[in-house]
């Protein structure tokens, strides 16, 4: 019998409620004031085709969604990477397209952005801890990309590596993952187009604190599947394990759909609070992207398959 693996966070790590309750108090004090220049430095990006997706929503504030983040490679305290992710240098920046395909390539980070049309997206944002967002992203889908590269008959899965760089991403300096941080998803889940590589959010060159220069948007999904801050992209014949599931395997699975029917096994999933709203509201089945992605898992038991 495999030797069971004990996950490395501990539920001292989680932010607590009452903490989440004063966030908006610790926001006003020095963290916020450092933050001002930073925020209004973001460059801006060409203007993204604007989409129907999430019109009907109120987005969250430039505010709550840069200085409210899960990027552990900053700190695993929400407050964390507003705070320290100041240093990380987004240019020069490339990301590398390899592994089963017929046209690998080294992007530049401006070439890739340049290379296929933005478009605006606002998404929502569920995390596993329980709290949620609406983001206006801007981006392209990973079809796009994937395209472009021409899997081969071998690739299933693509897998996503993050940066590894402990002298810039202090969190790094603790083992608390295995860095660098590794994602993944089936081929067809990267192809679909509800999938995007997210390079700003308002109009702006996405923040560091928030997966600068470029991160991976996959909405039906809790948020720690998008992988933040990307330097490289491979496709590949068997699912990757990724850095939750090799830290806690019986707590993250590889699908990690939003689904309230399947509780984490130290907290409900049934419902989520929306950051800025009081009370909690009822989540909904693939975060509410049912609709568009169901015929994905068609068939499979998504209790086995979490």
């Amino acid at each position: 019998m495999a030797k069971e693996t004990t996950p490395r966070i501990l539920p001292t790590e989680i932010t607590p409620e009452a903490v989440y309750a004063r966030r908006r108090e610790f926001i006003k004090g020095s963290l916020a004031i450092g933050l001002a220049s930073a925020l209004q430095a973001q460059a801006a990006l060409p203007a993204g085709k604007k989409t129907a997706w999430g019109r009907d929503e109120s987005a969250n504030s430039w505010e709550e969604i840069t200085t409210y983040n899960n990027f552990y490679e900053f700190g695993t305290d929400k407050a964390d990477p507003a705070r320290t992710a100041g240093g990380l240098r987004t240019r020069p920046w490339t990301v590398s397209v390899e592994g089963e395909c017929l046209k690998p390539r080294t992007w530049d980070i401006d070439a890739l952005t340049r290379a296929f049309p933005l478009e605006e997206r606002i998404y929502r944002l569920r995390c596993v801890e329980g709290w949620s967002m609406v983001i206006p992203w801007l981006g392209f889908p990973l079809a796009e990309l994937v395209k472009q590269a021409q899997p081969t008959g071998k690739a299933w899965y693509v897998e996503f590596h993050t940066l590894d760089d402990p002298k810039q991403m202090p969190g790094q300096r603790r083992p608390v993952l295995d860095w660098p941080y590794v994602e993944g998803l089936r081929l067809d889940e990267a192809q679909h187009p509800l999938t995007l590589m997210a390079v700003g959010l308002y109009g702006k060159e996405l923040p560091n604190q928030n997966g600068a220069p470029i991160r991976l948007v996959v909405p039906w999904k809790y948020g720690f599947k998008s992988g933040k801050s990307i330097v490289k992209i491979r496709f590949v014949e068997k699912p990757p394990v990724t850095a939750w599931m090799a830290a806690a395997p019986r707590e993250y699975g590889f699908y990690s759909n939003v689904n309230p029917e399947v509780d984490h096994p130290r907290w409900s999933q049934a419902r989520e609070r929306r950051i800025g709203e009081f009370f909690k509201r009822k989540t909904e089945m693939y975060n509410g992207y049912g609709e568009q992605v169901a015929r994905l898992y068609t068939g499979m038991d998504l209790r086995k398959f979490f």
